[in-house]
């Protein structure tokens, strides 16, 4: 059996081990032996034995005089030594397994949602320009298929959630490594209040569009499911730089909702109480953190200065889409009973 060994004037040499001797176990697992030359250097060789009878080798890399080479060189595994380059076939065989692989995960989309229908009236061009944009790396089938569930989870989420959610994840499956869908996902399941799934798929969006553009989406998830501390850090953690001022201001929101559900109430009204109060801006994120800071007000007694920010909200959009009416006339002390369920005008159960 051969092994490596150097001698004392540098040179490298193989000598023959007496099989009796490699077999048996070793509890050695590295020596070294010192030789000088005329040059005073060192030589190191290690040894090691895994398994008793097992064959030892070691790779010399020789100098062109015959001296040891340089130890720190990798050793160049023989399976590596041995591989062939890579062909084009090679690579037109992966191509082909790749493409294999997504028309099976089509296929199983489009077997689980056999029972999930899209209207006959829905259209890829629905979607808005930037989702478009965004499905534009995908073949113009698959992109029509993804599309049009799209189409559907957004038809259907504020109806009914969970099916609106089913399309989404039909549509993830077809195209998940997307940034459009993984989003599309996210918030249809915040909508939905999957919280966890929320998290999740924004979380992967984020990633993958290397923005933070979902953060407080992300943080009032986590408040959702009674971790509001993680909120308050995710706006402490913020660099305002980061992200634009709208979603800037909606995590200050969810931080200072996240505070009230802290018992820290005044500590909410503080957290509000920011420059974009007074802006000149008419965007609707001024609109929803000037609501924001009156709620707080209101629920610390402050009822004056609430009534006050809620009145500037409403003359700033008497559409009122944030229902600044009914906050107003709660104020006033009146309480809101559940709407009754719809009564046949005729009385006679038809």
């Amino acid at each position: 059996m051969a092994e490596a060994a150097t001698l004392a004037d540098g040179s490298a040499t193989v000598v023959e081990v007496d099989a009796d001797t490699a077999a048996a176990p070793s509890t050695v697992d590295e020596s070294v032996v010192d030789s000088t030359d005329g040059s005073g250097v060192a030589d190191a060789v290690e040894s090691s034995v895994d398994e008793p009878g097992a064959e030892a080798s070691t790779v010399v890399d020789s100098g062109a005089d015959g001296e040891a080479g340089d130890s720190s060189k990798p050793a160049v595994d023989a399976d590596d030594a041995r591989r062939e380059p890579r062909s084009d076939d090679d690579d037109a065989d992966d191509e082909r397994d790749a493409a294999e692989e997504a028309d099976r995960r089509r296929a199983d989309a489009e077997s689980e949602a056999a029972e999930l229908p899209i209207d006959e009236d829905v259209e890829y061009r629905d979607l808005d320009r930037d989702t478009r944009a965004g499905l534009r790396s995908l073949p113009k089938g698959l992109a029509d298929s993804v599309g049009r569930r799209l189409v559907m989870a957004g038809r259907l989420v504020d109806v009914d959630p969970q099916v609106a959610l089913a399309h989404a994840l039909v549509a993830r499956r077809l195209a998940s490594r997307v940034a459009v869908v993984r989003e599309a996902v996210g918030i249809v399941a915040y909508q939905a209040g999957q919280w966890q799934a929320a998290i999740s798929e924004l979380r992967t969006a984020q990633r993958l569009t290397g923005t933070r553009d979902h953060i407080a989406l992300i943080a009032d998830a986590e408040r959702a499911l009674g971790r509001p501390e993680r909120a308050v850090d995710a706006y402490r953690e913020l660099d305002g730089t980061q992200v634009a001022d709208e979603v800037r201001i909606e995590l200050l929101i969810v931080a200072a909702g996240a505070r009230r559900d802290m018992g820290q109430g005044a500590a909410s009204v503080a957290m509000l109480q920011v420059p974009e109060l007074k802006s000149t801006a008419d965007e609707p994120w001024v609109h929803r953190l000037r609501f924001a800071y009156a709620d707080a007000l209101a629920a610390e007694d402050r009822v004056g200065e609430a009534r006050e920010w809620f009145e500037t909200v409403l003359r700033a959009d008497d559409q009122d889409p944030l229902g600044v009416g009914e906050r107003l006339l709660e104020l006033d002390g009146v309480a809101w009973l559940a709407e009754p369920d719809e009564v046949d005008p005729d009385g006679d159960g038809d």
